[in-house]
């Protein structure tokens, strides 16, 4: 009987003495712990855990509440779907199909152009698979004998992956009933564990994701452990669905993207409102903090970006032009600019903190493929600031960022989880720098109180940093701030400062942005509030609807007076019913829908309605105009 060595779902181990069986393991775990376990990596062997305990000599506890075991189901469901596809269309060739993030997918080779309507029927197979409970089991070949079996059975795709594994590679394949598939594993114990899922859509994409290869067809899908959980991800799909901000933004005149510029959004009067409305808020803050605004050039020589390292690590996804015979590049960063602000004059260690905040306009060159509305686009202006400050400044400064963020994200009732990025393979500097920056970092979260988790490797080339994932109202995560420390761009730029003994010393420097992109935050924002935003930051803030054509004077008056003090109104004159234009304005999310008729002009009110529907009924005009004027002030 071998040692039972059990690892958590935080990464902690608990070991157990030699002739310790798993079910006497388990049974010391707390009732929580236990309750959350899935099944158990017994020996490469996955086993479902509440169905049967067997000793083992290492376990491992996926749960799905942990994204282990929601990856391991999601990926046994992509096996059932191979295996369906292949009862239907035996003649396919199957590629790939890994558990991704929400889902799984699979690419196959097949004479058979798939369709909206046969998902259903490969959903179908899958289910019939389910109910055959099938064991999932793992074997291990030899690496000449596995290229031949997958010859054998014509599946082209596996043989070549075989082939590029390292020599010493341990080839394995899963098998369910008399379907076998090459795979690293692992799987739950058999397909009827997998009793909640979905196909959703397809798509093509080229084998390894090269265009010069053939195109396959994929089919996504995704699997939850419950069908209740199932029901919720695919409502909140449909959710997503209708609050698209691409669909929203043409709806309410937002924003457009032409031929002409693909990538590059074009913001109309409407969307116009609403950024200034981010950016006055923004300064504000800004103000608050003391910072203070700089602008910087859209263009700057080459050299300048050879130094800063982005001619080397970013160089393809920058654009460039030629001045006066020399190179020159579009800034896809705005860093450089900032280090250029911060030497225009020596500084004393009497300046530091210096904040500079900068809307910086960059640009980064995206494969079509990959641009999507407002979040992925070719143009857009990053909420940026630098922070150049003492060695001995640094926690706090950083707790002041934080701050910073947190006054910004409540605002619009964003909640938050917090990542620390650490070192890349492509780093700049030694790791003497890197070690000291990250536990700078880790120790200014840790002094504000708040939760994080370590992202290995995935730190900007220059410096770790703290990634910001906002959750909207539908519980979808985004990244969008980031509070990077670098004491490697002030050594490649050399830049100074003179201490309190006389001497030249290195200042170090945040880089910070908060909404990360103000284009990709609006698009957020779109969505969080399903085009219905604050009045504070509606495009339109309040609707004027005279009942018939006699009322529009006292209308345009009314309207006229709310413009003067900035409150963006106004007024549908149009020839149609009040029941019609009261619908129009629902439907234009305005948050106030002001009726006027024979009363109200003759009493000088206005009869209220909120976007949603609510009546408020009849008040005096001066006390919504004062009221509506201490909202929008007081952004509430």
């Amino acid at each position: 009987m071998a040692d039972v060595k059990i690892i958590l779902p935080d990464g902690s181990a608990k070991e157990y003495a030699a002739g310790t069986t798993l079910g006497e393991a388990v049974k010391q775990l707390s009732n929580s712990l236990a309750k959350k376990v899935l099944a158990a990596n017994v020996n490469g062997e996955l086993t479902d855990l509440r169905e049967e305990l067997v000793d083992g000599s290492e376990v491992a506890f996926l749960t799905f509440e942990e994204d282990g075991g929601k990856h391991t189901l999601r990926h046994t469901a992509s096996h059932i779907l191979a295996q369906a596809v292949k009862r239907l269309w035996p003649e396919a060739k199957l590629a790939i199909g890994p558990a991704i993030d929400k889902g799984f997918y699979y690419d196959i080779d097949m004479e058979h152009t798939l369709t909206p309507e046969d998902l259903g029927k490969i959903e179908k197979e899958m289910s019939r698979i389910v109910k055959e409970n099938l064991p999932i089991t793992k074997s291990v070949m030899p690496r000449q004998e596995a290229i031949e079996f997958f010859k054998a059975k014509n599946e082209d795709y596996k043989v070549e992956l075989i082939q590029d594994l390292p020599e010493d590679a341990i080839i394995s394949c899963y098998s369910q009933g008399d379907f076998i598939d090459l795979c690293a594993g692992p799987h739950v114990a058999s397909t009827g564990k997998v009793k909640a899922f979905k196909l959703q859509s397809i798509a093509g994409a080229y084998w390894r994701g090269d265009e010069k290869n053939k195109m396959l067809q994929r089919i996504y899908g995704t699997a939850f452990e419950k069908k209740e959980e199932l029901d919720a991800y695919l409502h909140m799909l449909e959710e997503a669905a209708k609050r698209d901000h691409r669909k929203l933004g043409k709806e309410l005149g937002l924003f457009v993207i032409k031929e002409e510029g693909p990538g590059f959004p074009f913001f109309l009067p409407k969307g116009m409102a609403l950024r200034n409305e981010l950016e006055n808020f923004w300064r504000e803050v800004h103000h608050d903090f003391d910072y203070e605004e700089i602008r910087t050039p859209i263009i700057l020589s080459k050299h300048l970006w050879e130094t800063s390292g982005h001619w080397d690590h970013y160089r393809e996804n920058m654009y460039t032009t030629i001045i006066d015979d020399e190179e020159y590049a579009i800034k896809p960063m705005n860093c450089p600019g900032g280090i250029l602000v911060y030497q225009n004059e020596m500084h004393s260690y009497r300046d530091f903190p210096l904040r500079y905040a900068e809307l910086g306009l960059v640009h980064r060159h995206e494969l079509s493929g990959a641009l999507h509305g407002l979040f992925r686009v070719r143009a857009f202006t990053q909420d940026d600031a630098h922070v150049f400050m003492l060695p001995d400044q640094m926690q706090t400064e950083l707790m002041k960022v934080i701050e910073l963020f947190d006054r910004i994200y409540s605002q619009f009732g964003l909640k938050y989880h917090v990542e620390l990025s650490t070192k890349p393979d492509n780093a700049m500097g030694d790791d003497a720098i890197w070690e000291a920056a990250t536990e700078a970092l880790r120790n200014a979260i840790e002094a504000k109180g708040i939760p994080y988790v370590i992202n290995p490797g995935d730190g900007a080339f220059y410096g770790p940093k703290l990634d910001y994932h906002i959750e909207d109202s539908l519980g979808r995560t985004w990244q969008c701030g980031t509070i990077q420390l670098d004491m490697n761009l002030p050594e490649r730029f050399q830049i100074e400062y003179i201490g309190e003994d006389g001497q030249k010393h290195r200042p170090i420097m945040i880089h910070r942005a908060c909404f990360g992109s103000m284009e990709r935050f609006i698009g957020i924002l779109t969505e969080h509030y399903a085009g219905a935003f604050p009045t504070w930051m509606a495009p339109v803030q309040v609707k004027i609807l005279p009942i018939s054509e006699k009322h529009v004077e006292y209308a345009k008056e009314l309207a006229k007076q709310m413009h003067r003090d900035y409150v963006r109104v106004e007024v549908d004159d149009r020839s149609e019913k009040i029941g019609y234009k009261i619908r129009q304005a629902q439907m234009a999310k305005v948050p106030y829908m002001l009726v006027v008729g024979d009363k109200e002009v003759e009493e000088g009110t206005v009869n209220v309605r909120k976007h949603g529907g609510d009546e408020l009924g009849s008040v005096p005009f001066e006390e919504f105009f004062n009221s509506i004027k201490i909202e929008i002030k007081e952004r509430n």
